[in-house]
């Protein structure tokens, strides 16, 4: 047993002697793939970045010959964009059925889809068989 020990112990000697070269820098890649692997890790860790928060900054008055000139701007424009109530309203109020001039399918008008039809391309109908008379079909998602 004592000689097979010997003998082993031999041929270690030997592949070492034959394959040192390329067995240290194999081992030493290694440890540096494995040791900056690690770093990475524990860098990332203590990287993790808070979120970004966007604040809006509250408005300052400079003086009050700008302020005087600001509010004025301030009142043009908002008459200037101001809404009326009855132009938001996209289909008129006797329509049992609504449809598009650019389409041939109708809409109850409290649909989404009729909603969304232009007020200059609206085209009302009192009833269903009017519409489907002027070659117009019914949407399903509406009508059932």
């Amino acid at each position: 047993m004592d000689l097979d020990r010997q003998k082993f112990i031999k041929l270690i000697r030997l592949f070492w002697l034959k394959y040192e070269t390329k067995i240290i820098p194999a081992i030493g890649l290694i440890l540096v793939a494995g040791i900056s692997f690690e770093a990475g890790i524990l860098k990332s860790q203590n990287w993790q970045e808070k979120p970004i928060i966007i604040e809006k900054p509250a408005e300052v008055q400079v003086c009050s010959e700008s302020t005087e000139s600001n509010a004025s701007k301030a009142s043009n424009l908002s008459s200037a964009t101001k809404i009326d109530p009855e132009s938001t309203n996209t289909q008129p109020k006797d329509c049992a059925f609504v449809g598009s001039k650019n389409s041939d399918k109708i809409h109850v008008p409290t649909c989404s889809f009729a909603k969304r039809i232009k007020p200059e391309n609206v085209v009302c109908f009192d009833s269903l068989e009017a519409a489907l008379a002027k070659g117009r079909v019914a949407d399903k998602s509406c009508i059932k």
